[in-house]
């Protein structure tokens, strides 16, 4: 957090809470989890935060707790999945997520959700537990923003839907590249075949901006897309504004989106649209780098990157 604020961050796009669960034997208690949301919310104040619910399953889990090993985890019982088959976890994070929301900008986001009724389902326990801590007079945000992460091919089918019924979306590109393009981005056999320039994905980000901008809710990219100089032109071309990305890469972003010209960059929208593999994108991307960017280039911030 103090990395982030260091390097330029306007808040804390995604809080991710599976460090309490993998680090102890035991599941942590609420209070745990309390004060740790608490902490986070308070510093970052008043700037937003936005904290994932628990996105573990059958890959890793705190050594503790049963659970049964799965030959693929990343198609199995995980994120959301695991928390609805789990509603007292679910619900004990849930507690602790809306208590730490009266001590800042708060806001909660729900990930692999790949259709309407899991999101149906986990608002309906995030209800029960509101209607628990107002029993209990227990002080929380009640108009606290509830979002989705946009990381399966279902979600983005279903984002028109989706968004009458959350806050914000978050498009997860780590994992949508991986879902939609069935590689697994660890496995070096296939692993060439990660390309964020792909036009399939360029096109599924388009889909969930339009559904985001046509129902009035703010939609965001985080992943390593959003911290990648090359990428960026295409999600801005693309009407996204707000990224979420390793502190490290904040302040060459934030360069890149100082020196160019939006409007220059949404008008490269069609070019772009038209091709029709990952390379020519890349290639075009990195030919349009060289013109709104080159004293960047020429100084050398584009170093480490790849494509040009």
């Amino acid at each position: 957090m103090t990395a982030a604020r260091e390097h330029g961050s306007e808040g804390i796009g995604l809080y991710r809470t599976e460090f309490l669960y993998l680090k102890s034997k035991e599941l942590p208690s609420e209070e745990e989890l309390f004060h740790d949301y608490r902490e986070v919310a308070e510093i970052i104040a008043p700037e937003p935060v936005t904290i994932r619910t628990l996105d573990l399953g059958a890959d890793k889990f705190v050594s503790g707790h049963e659970i049964d090993r799965e030959a693929n985890p990343a198609l199995g019982l995980r994120a959301i999945r695991f928390c609805l088959k789990e509603p007292e976890i679910f619900k004990r994070q849930l507690r602790a997520i809306l208590r730490a929301s009266f001590y800042g900008k708060v806001q909660l986001m729900f990930p692999m959700i790949s259709g309407l009724q899991e999101l149906l389902d986990a608002k309906e326990i995030m209800g029960q537990v509101k209607d628990e801590l107002n029993r209990e007079k227990i002080e929380y945000d009640r108009a606290i923003k509830v979002g989705i992460m946009i990381e399966i091919p279902s979600a983005v089918t279903m984002a028109e839907v989706l968004a009458q019924h959350v806050d914000f979306f978050s498009i997860g590109t780590n994992d949508l590249i991986q879902y939609a393009l069935a590689i697994d981005r660890v496995n070096e056999h296939v692993a060439y075949m990660y390309q964020p320039f792909h036009p399939a994905l360029i096109r599924m980000i388009q889909q969930v901006v339009n559904a985001a901008r046509d129902a009035g809710i703010s939609v965001s990219v985080c992943g390593e897309m959003a911290g990648d100089p090359f990428c960026v032109c295409i999600l801005l071309s693309l009407g996204i504004n707000e990224l979420s990305m390793n502190a490290r890469a904040i302040p060459i972003i934030k360069k890149i989106i100082r020196t160019i010209s939006i409007e220059e960059v949404r008008a490269d929208f069609e070019n772009v649209m038209r091709l029709s593999t990952a390379k020519e994108v890349q290639a075009h991307v990195s030919n349009r780098m060289k013109t709104l960017v080159p004293e960047l280039a020429e100084k050398g911030y584009l170093e480490g990157w790849d494509y040009l």
